[in-house]
């Protein structure tokens, strides 16, 4: 059963990008918004954890350097406690009110993260997580695919080629960027009619156009590229 049957709703969809630190998920998250602005749709682009007040506050605790001992168990529910509020405050009411709603992660980067990073289990991350978001699911996850070391190396260089510094998370061995990337494809490979996956390697503009593709293609989306 797709998310939309799950979830139903108008004419609002839930677009949601993943992938390993470094992809480029959150340019291709802007550009869609942008293109779909364009064609005269309400947008919404939000990313995770984060889209509300206290979402940006867990996203400090939880991503930053210097908070302390911040345990497998203690992370992952920080992020189930940023994503209940982003869903009640802010992604249901949009979908509800008919928003395109364009997310940088969701729920499937808790299951690669913690329930595979951080070896939770897939079952205990995913229950935490339907009890946080009520069972709401992306119609479209695009999962922009990237190896490690090269997701290392676009993060950690700036526009003028100075050095960036990691968050807590992105300064993991590359072997646990590794176990993450592993986890998104076999989600992919499991749910490929929600998925898209397309090379994070691919030029900017072919990336766009691909995921432009993908968002025209959702059920009951005619014209909403154009």
């Amino acid at each position: 059963m797709s998310s939309t049957q799950q979830n139903p709703r108008s004419a609002g969809r839930f677009i949601v990008f993943e992938g390993g630190d470094g992809a480029g998920k959150s340019t291709q998250a802007a550009l869609l918004s942008a293109e779909l602005r364009k064609n005269g749709h309400n947008v919404l682009q939000t990313r995770e954890p984060g889209g509300t007040q206290i979402g940006e506050k867990l996203r400090s605790l939880v991503l930053d350097h210097g908070q302390g001992t911040v345990d497998a168990r203690t992370e992952a529910l920080m992020y189930a406690a940023a994503r209940a509020a982003h869903v009640e405050q802010v992604i249901r009411p949009a979908l509800a009110a008919g928003t395109m709603v364009v997310c940088d992660r969701f729920i499937d980067s808790s299951l690669a993260y913690q329930g595979i990073g951080r070896a939770l289990g897939e079952d205990a991350v995913r229950s935490i997580n339907e009890f946080a978001t009520g069972g709401l699911g992306p119609d479209l996850t695009v999962l922009l695919d990237v190896a490690p070391a090269a997701g290392r190396s676009r993060r950690t260089t700036g526009v003028d080629g100075a050095p960036v510094a990691e968050d807590r998370l992105e300064s993991e061995p590359d072997e646990f960027h590794a176990r993450i990337r592993e986890a998104f494809l076999h989600f992919a490979g499991r749910d490929p009619q929600r998925y898209v996956v397309l090379d994070a390697t691919n030029s900017v503009d072919e990336l766009a156009a691909a995921i432009s593709n993908a968002v025209a293609a959702l059920p009951e989306a005619s014209g909403y590229l154009s």
